[in-house]
C-alpha cells in the first residue's frame, strides 16, 4: 500500500450497547469515525483517526484499531465519560429504538488535528456536529485534497445553517434516503440528488439501506448517475455502522489510487467497494466482522457482486 494517500478521519468514537432480534452486545466499539477508519484501513495506509474518548473507553478497542494501521495521535483522551449509545433493532432491522444517548465528552469537544497528520490529502468528515466538521476542515493543511462527509437527520433539524456551510467545501457528500428528501425538500430522489449537488459538492451519494445507493455527479459523466444495489445477505445480525463503513471503504479505495482527482468511473468503483464492505459489517455485532476479514474473502465477494449486478 506504499503508493496510497494517507486518509484523515474525524468523527465520533463511542461505546455501543446494542440489542437485535439475533442477539445482544455490550461495551462494543461504536462511533462513525471508528467504523470509517477501520474500513478505510483495508485499502489505504496510513489512516489517521481524530476523535475523543473518555477515561472509561475500553483499551482493547483502540488496540484493535492500531493493529489495523489506524494511528491514534489525533484521539484525545478525556477525564470525562465516553460518548455512549444504547439501542434496540426491531424485526425488519430498518427500525430501531434509541434507549439512551450519553453525549458526555462530545458536549464541549473541539476538533484538534495534530500538525503531523493535518496534510493528509483524503479527508473523511464522518458523522458529527457540522460545527465539528467545520473545525476539522479549518485544521486540514493539504492544499490539494478530496473531502468526503456524512451527516444525519439531527443536524439537518438543529444545525442546518452550519451544515449548509460545510457542503460547499466538500467533494463528495453522503446522506441516507430520508435525510436527502428532508434536506432537499422533495420526495423525488433524483431531484434531491441534483439539489444537493447544487449546494456545493461535485458528487452526492444517497444511501438506500438494504436497497443500495445512488451516485450523482456532473451530467456529462455517465449521465450523472450510477445506481448500485446492495449485496444480498441471508441474515443481518447488526446493521449498526454500515453507513460509516460504506463511507470509509469508499474513501480508502479512492486514496489507494494515489490521486485526489477522480473520474466518475473511479468514484463508481469506490461506491461498489463501500457497498460490499458494508455488507460484512452487518454480519456481526459492531466491527467484529471487519476485524478479521481476510483480503481474499473481500475480493471474492466483490467478484460475486460483479457477476450478480452485470447484464
Amino acid at each position: 500500500m506504499s503508493s496510497t494517500h494517507p486518509v484523515l478521519v474525524g468523527g465520533t468514537v463511542a461505546i455501543d450497547n446494542i440489542k437485535t432480534p439475533r442477539g445482544e452486545g455490550l461495551n462494543l466499539l461504536g462511533g462513525s469515525a471508528a467504523y470509517a477508519s477501520l474500513a478505510a484501513s483495508y485499502f489505504a495506509d496510513p489512516v489517521h483517526l481524530v476523535g475523543v474518548v473518555g477515561h472509561d473507553f475500553p483499551g482493547e478497542h483502540l488496540a484493535m484499531l492500531e493493529q489495523h494501521g489506524v494511528t491514534l495521535d489525533g484521539v484525545e483522551r478525556s477525564a470525562g465519560d465516553s460518548f455512549t449509545w444504547s439501542g434496540e433493532y426491531h424485526e425488519n432491522m430498518n427500525d430501531r429504538t434509541t434507549h439512551n444517548v450519553a453525549i458526555n465528552v462530545l458536549e464541549n469537544w473541539k476538533v484538534k488535528v495534530p500538525p503531523a497528520i493535518a496534510d493528509a490529502p483524503v479527508v473523511i468528515l464522518a458523522n458529527m456536529a457540522p460545527e465539528n466538521q467545520l473545525q476539522m476542515l479549518d485544521a486540514c493543511a493539504a492544499k490539494e485534497r478530496f473531502v468526503l462527509a456524512d451527516t444525519m437527520d439531527l443536524w439537518i433539524s438543529i444545525a442546518r445553517e452550519a451544515l449548509e456551510q460545510v457542503l460547499p467545501r466538500l467533494d463528495l457528500f453522503v446522506i441516507n434516503e430520508g435525510e436527502a428528501r428532508e434536506f432537499a425538500g422533495t420526495s423525488n430522489l433524483i431531484q434531491a440528488g441534483q439539489r444537493l449537488r447544487d449546494m456545493g459538492p461535485r458528487y452526492v451519494v444517497i444511501k438506500l439501506g438494504e436497497f443500495g445507493a445512488v451516485l450523482f455527479g456532473p451530467p456529462e459523466e455517465n449521465h450523472g448517475l450510477f445506481r448500485c444495489t446492495a449485496f444480498p445477505l441471508r441474515e443481518v445480525l447488526d446493521p449498526t455502522g454500515a453507513g460509516d463503513t460504506f463511507l470509509g471503504a469508499l474513501a480508502g479505495y479512492l486514496a489507494s489510487l494515489g490521486s485526489v482527482s477522480y473520474s466518475f468511473a473511479e468514484i463508481r468503483d469506490a461506491v461498489v467497494r463501500g457497498t460490499v464492505m458494508a455488507s460484512f459489517t452487518c454480519e456481526a455485532f459492531s466491527t467484529r466482522r471487519l476485524e478479521n476479514l481476510p483480503e481474499a474473502e473481500l475480493l471474492q465477494r466483490l467478484e460475486i457482486f460483479r457477476e450478480m449486478s452485470c447484464w
